[in-house]
């Protein structure tokens, strides 16, 4: 059909409107306004788990030394630097579960607990430490190294007695890891922490075997005379 003179074709039935673009500044501002405050969170969260982790590695060292009070002390302070970076990320659920505050709570938790296994006192609950799941689970999972740490201290002091308490430990521990069998998003990549432990229980429990071995062979000679 050809056009008649005249005629412009159809109209645009969707004009330019300014008022949609300028209407975007503000969903900008607000978006911005956003990550400001969650950036804020995250730089003043970010020191305190720096801060966490320091001090459970430090309360780890005492508890080695035995130097109970001390080892307490720390552990106390990277609760309440965790506790701090919590609250100050409470709003902000993306960057609480980022990583860096799951290992200050993991490094918490295995500082807890290696200070309560090598101390003999009475091992902290996650209502206690006020931490994630998976994060305590973690820090279990850790404390096993340093439990096998304890081992060959106690080892080499040949407080055998010590030893053994500190295998079935091991042992007891790795043994209730395994049951946690779920996916690894939401244990964050727990199975491989657990197989970590095993290794560590294998290898400690052929340690203390021959240590034990050695000992009674040595207790055998000395019950021989000489002339």
């Amino acid at each position: 059909m050809s056009t008649q003179p005249g005629h412009q074709g159809p109209r645009d039935e969707n004009p330019r409107d300014e008022s949609q673009i300028e209407g975007l500044q503000a969903v900008v501002d607000g978006i911005r306004d956003g990550l400001d405050a969650t950036n804020a969170a995250r730089e003043h969260a970010l020191p305190l788990c720096r801060a966490a982790i320091r001090h459970a590695a430090n309360s780890i060292r005492a508890a080695h030394r035995r130097e109970f009070d001390d080892a307490a002390v720390l552990r106390d302070q990277s609760g309440a630097a965790v506790g701090e970076a919590a609250a100050a990320l409470a709003d902000f659920p993306r960057v609480m579960h980022a990583g860096f505050v799951h290992d200050a709570q993991k490094e918490y938790v295995e500082a807890s607990i290696t200070l309560a296994l090598i101390a003999g006192r009475p091992l902290p609950s996650v209502a206690d430490l006020g931490v994630q799941g998976p994060a305590y689970l973690h820090g279990l999972a850790e404390s096993v190294g340093e439990l096998r740490r304890h081992l060959l201290d106690s080892m080499r002091a040949d407080a055998i007695d010590e030893c053994e308490r500190a295998l079935v430990q091991m042992e007891e521990i790795y043994g209730l890891l395994v049951t946690v069998d779920f996916p690894d998003a939401l244990t964050s990549n727990l199975r491989r922490a657990t197989d970590v432990a095993r290794s560590l229980v294998e290898r400690t429990r052929g340690d203390l075997t021959v240590a034990v071995q050695q000992q009674r062979l040595a207790e055998r000679l000395e019950r021989f005379e000489f002339p």
